[in-house]
C-alpha cells in the first residue's frame, strides 16, 4: 500500500470537526500507525488503496460523529450489518493492493482490528441503552432518560464548542430530591457523571470527554422562592434572603430582586441563560462584583450531591454581608446527610479559613485557586458534587444611581487605560457614593458590537468604559458622576451620563452584546478569564496590542505571499483567456505588468518583513523609519511604541491595493481584480486577533480569540 505525498492536512472524508487527520487516525488504530502512514507517504508512491483507508476511516468518523446516524445503525440491524460489510469489503482491497509490503500490511490488520471494535461497540450500545434505561427507571420517570441524536448533540459541548466525545445519555431530574439516587444509579452502571446546567460556561467542564458519559441536567431544578427576611446564622439583625433550584435562570433572580427594590449581586453576561447552579460551581461573577463580589461572597447555604451519591449542606457562619476577604475569618458549617437528605451520617463539620485567603492580594477575584481553602462546591466546576440548589443575601441598592459612559478617541492606550485605576481610586476614596459596576469595551468589541457613538462627529471610539454608580444622596452622585466624566476627558474621552432608568439601560445593551465579536467565526472563540491587579491593565492591554499587531502583520505577509504565487503561476494566463488574446505583443504587455506588480509586493513585503523582526529596535537606529515623514517619534521609542501609537501604520489598502490598481488596470483586468480580492478575503478571513472586554471594576479580563473550528492551522496557532 502507498499513500500521495500532500501537504493538505484533511485527507479523511467528511472530517469538518476540529480534529485532525492525525488524531482521528491515532483514536482509530494508534500512534504507531500515524507513523506508519507517515513513512509510506515519504516514499511518494501513490495508490487507490490509500484513498480506500481514509474512507474507511471517515466512514466510521462521522457515524461515531453523528448520533443520528448512530441512532438509525442502533435500531436497524439490518443496516449496522451491511456498514460493516462495505466497510470490510475496502479493507480486502487494501489488502489485495498491499502487494505483500509489511509495513501496508500492518496498517491494514491495526484497520481491521479498528473496524471490529467499531462493530463492537455499536453492539455494546446497543445492549447498554437498554440497561441503563431500565435501571434509571426506578429512580426518575422515563422521559427524563435521552439517549436521543438532539439531546446528545446539545449536551456534547458547552459554550466554548469544544466537541471530544458525545454523551451516553442525558438525564434531566424532575426534582432536587432524584438527584442523588440517579448519580447512585449511574455510579452502579459505571457511567462517567458531568453536572449541566444552561450550558453557557467557558470552561469545558459540561464538556464529555468520555464515551459512557451521564449528563445530568439539572434545568428542571427551577425551583425559585419568595425574597425572605430571615435571621442569618450568627449574624446580627434580619436580611433578605432568596432561595434558588440550581436550574433557576440567573436572571430570573435578578428580577424577582429588582420588583422588590433589592439587588442580586451574581449577573454574569450570560445571566439571561445561565443557571445557579452553574454560577455557584464557577463561582461566577459580573459587574456588580465591584461592590458586592462574586458568588462565594453571596451565598448563605447551598446543597450539594456528593460524589457517591449522598447529600451535603454547606452554610455560612458569621455573614459579613459583604466581601469574604474582608473578613478576618471565615466560618462554614458542613452537614452530611444519608439517602433521605434529612438524615445526618455524621456530625457537622465546621470548616474556619482565613478571608484572606480567599483573593490573591490586589485581585477582585482569583480565577486560579479552585481549591478555596477546601470550600465544597465553589469554583470546583462540578468537580467535587453536584450542586442542586443555594440561598443567596440580597442587597440593598442606595436610592439613587447613575450610568456614565465614557469613549475614548486618542490612539495611545497608554493615557486612556490607567482611566480604570484613576476613577476607581476617585470613588474609593469618597464616602457616601458606591461603584456598582465598572465594564470596559476594547476597539474590537466596540466594532463587532455595532458600537453607537454617543460624541457627534468622532467616529468610533477607541475604548469605552461603563460606570454605574450610586448613592443616597442625589447631590453627591450626580457630583461623582461629573468628576468622572472630568477625569476622562484628561485622557482624550468624552462622558455621557443616563439618570432614568431607560436611559440607564440603554447604556448597557451594547455591553450585553459582546458575543458579537465572534459573529465571523459562527461563534467559535478560544475565551479566557484572566484576573490582574488594576495597576497592571495598561501593560496587559499593551501586550494584547502588541501580539494583535504581530498576528496582522503576519497575515498581511501570508496575503502577498498568495498574491505573489499568484501572479507568478497564473496570472498571465487568467488574464490571456479573460481577454481572449493570443498575441505575443499581448502577453509581453502581461509580463511587463506583472514584472512591475512583483516590484512593488516584493519591496513592501520587505518592509514589512523588517517592522516584525525588529518590534524592540530603537527607533534612532532605524534610518528608514527616521527619514519617513509626518511621524512624531519621541526620544526613547522602539518600533513597538510608533506601531501601539498608531504613528506607523500598516495598511495593506494603501501599500499594495492601490500601487497594484495603478499597475493593472482598465477592464480587461476586472475579472483578474475578482480572483485577487477573493484571495486577499480568503487569508484575511483566517487573521488571528485577540479582543477584550473587562469587568475592570475586579481586573477580570475575559479575553477572546474568533477561530474557525475547521481552521485547524488557525486553531493551533490561536
Amino acid at each position: 500500500m502507498t499513500v500521495q505525498p500532500t501537504h493538505r492536512i484533511r485527507e479523511i472524508p467528511y472530517n469538518y470537526t476540529s480534529f485532525s487527520d492525525r488524531e482521528i487516525i491515532i483514536r482509530f488504530l494508534g500512534e504507531e500507525m500515524w507513523g506508519l502512514i507517515e513513512k509510506l507517504r515519504g516514499e511518494r508512491r501513490t495508490g487507490r488503496s490509500a484513498r480506500m483507508l481514509f474512507e474507511v476511516l471517515g466512514d466510521m468518523w462521522v457515524i461515531s460523529r453523528n448520533p443520528y446516524v448512530t441512532d438509525d445503525l442502533l435500531h436497524n440491524r439490518k443496516r449496522r450489518d451491511q456498514l460493516i460489510g462495505a466497510l470490510r469489503h475496502r479493507l480486502d482491497q487494501v489488502e489485495v493492493r498491499a502487494d505483500g509490503n509489511q509495513d501496508a500490511l500492518k496498517l491494514f490488520k491495526a484497520a481491521c482490528e479498528a473496524v471490529k471494535a467499531f462493530e463492537d461497540d455499536l453492539d455494546h450500545q446497543h445492549a447498554m441503552q437498554k440497561r441503563v434505561k431500565r435501571r434509571l427507571k426506578k429512580e426518575t420517570s422515563g422521559q427524563n432518560i435521552d439517549f436521543g441524536g438532539l439531546a446528545k448533540v446539545s449536551h456534547a459541548t458547552d459554550a466554548t464548542d469544544w466537541r471530544v466525545e458525545m454523551p451516553f445519555v442525558v438525564i434531566s431530574p424532575d426534582t432536587e430530591f432524584e438527584v442523588a439516587a440517579v448519580v447512585r444509579a449511574c455510579i452502579e452502571l459505571g457511567l462517567t457523571i458531568i453536572p449541566r446546567g444552561g450550558g453557557t460556561g467557558y470552561t469545558g467542564s459540561a464538556v464529555p470527554l468520555h464515551k459512557n458519559t451521564a449528563i445530568i441536567n439539572t434545568e428542571k431544578l427551577e425551583d425559585l422562592s419568595q425574597i425572605a427576611i430571615q435571621v442569618l446564622p450568627e449574624v446580627d439583625g434580619e436580611h433578605p434572603v432568596v432561595s434558588c433550584g440550581a436550574g433557576v435562570v440567573t436572571k430570573r433572580v435578578s428580577d424577582l430582586a429588582d420588583s422588590a427594590g433589592l439587588a442580586f449581586a451574581v449577573d454574569p453576561t450570560s445571566q439571561d441563560a445561565c443557571t445557579i447552579g452553574g454560577n455557584i460551581a464557577m463561582n461566577a461573577g459580573g459587574k456588580k462584583a465591584v461592590i458586592w463580589g462574586t458568588t462565594l461572597d453571596n451565598l448563605v447555604s447551598w446543597r450539594m450531591v456528593t460524589p457517591d451519591g449522598l447529600w451535603m449542606e454547606v452554610e455560612r457562619l458569621d455573614h459579613n454581608l459583604g466581601k469574604i476577604h474582608e473578613q478576618e475569618k471565615v466560618r462554614f458549617k458542613i452537614s452530611r446527610y444519608g439517602k433521605d437528605g434529612k438524615t445526618p451520617s455524621q456530625e457537622a463539620e465546621i470548616l474556619e479559613v482565613h478571608g484572606k485567603a480567599m483573593r490573591k492580594n490586589a485581585l477582585g477575584k482569583d480565577v486560579t485557586d479552585k481549591f478555596l481553602s477546601g470550600i465544597p462546591g465553589i469554583q470546583k466546576e462540578g468537580c467535587d458534587g453536584l450542586i442542586t440548589s443555594g440561598r443567596f443575601l440580597l442587597h440593598r441598592m442606595p436610592t439613587y444611581g447613575r450610568t456614565v459612559c465614557l469613549e475614548f478617541f486618542g490612539t495611545d492606550l497608554s493615557l486612556a487605560v490607567p482611566s480604570v485605576v484613576e476613577i476607581k481610586d476617585y470613588l474609593d476614596g469618597l464616602a457616601g457614593v458606591e461603584l456598582t459596576g465598572l465594564e470596559h469595551l476594547d476597539e474590537r468589541y466596540v466594532k463587532a458590537v455595532n458600537y453607537a457613538t454617543k460624541a457627534s462627529g468622532r467616529g468610533r471610539p477607541k475604548m469605552v468604559l461603563l460606570a454605574d454608580i450610586a448613592s443616597d444622596d442625589e447631590n453627591v452622585v450626580a457630583d461623582a458622576a461629573s468628576e468622572i466624566i472630568r477625569l476622562a476627558n484628561a485622557r482624550e474621552a468624552e462622558g455621557f451620563v443616563a439618570i432614568s432608568a431607560e436611559a440607564r439601560k440603554r447604556f448597557w445593551l451594547d455591553r450585553a452584546r459582546t458575543a458579537a465579536i465572534s459573529a465571523h467565526t459562527n461563534a467559535f472563540k478560544i475565551n479566557e478569564d484572566v484576573v490582574i491587579p488594576l495597576n497592571r491593565l495598561a501593560d496587559y492591554s499593551r501586550g494584547i496590542e502588541r501580539l494583535n499587531i504581530e498576528q496582522s502583520i503576519k497575515n498581511k505577509l501570508q496575503i502577498i505571499e498568495a498574491v505573489i504565487d499568484y501572479l507568478n503561476k497564473d496570472f498571465i494566463d487568467d488574464a490571456m483567456h479573460d481577454m481572449e488574446a493570443h498575441e505575443d505583443e499581448t502577453r509581453a504587455q502581461l509580463a511587463n505588468k506583472q514584472d512591475d506588480a512583483l516590484l512593488v509586493l516584493k519591496a513592501t513585503q520587505s518592509r514589512w518583513q523588517m517592522l516584525l523582526k525588529h518590534f524592540d529596535k530603537p527607533v534612532s537606529e532605524c534610518e528608514t523609519l527616521q527619514s519617513e515623514e509626518g511621524l512624531i517619534i519621541h526620544d526613547d521609542d522602539k518600533v513597538i511604541d510608533l506601531l501601539l501609537r498608531r504613528e506607523l501604520v500598516i495598511s495593506y489598502r494603501r501599500e499594495i491595493q492601490h500601487p497594484l490598481k495603478g499597475i493593472l488596470t482598465g477592464q480587461d483586468m476586472i475579472e483578474t481584480w475578482d480572483r485577487l480580492d477573493a484571495l486577499h478575503q480568503k487569508v484575511r478571513d483566517s487573521r488571528l486577533f485577540v479582543a477584550l472586554h473587562m469587568h475592570a471594576g475586579d481586573g477580570n479580563v475575559h479575553t477572546n480569540i474568533p477561530v474557525h473550528s475547521d481552521n485547524y492551522e488557525m486553531l493551533h496557532e490561536a
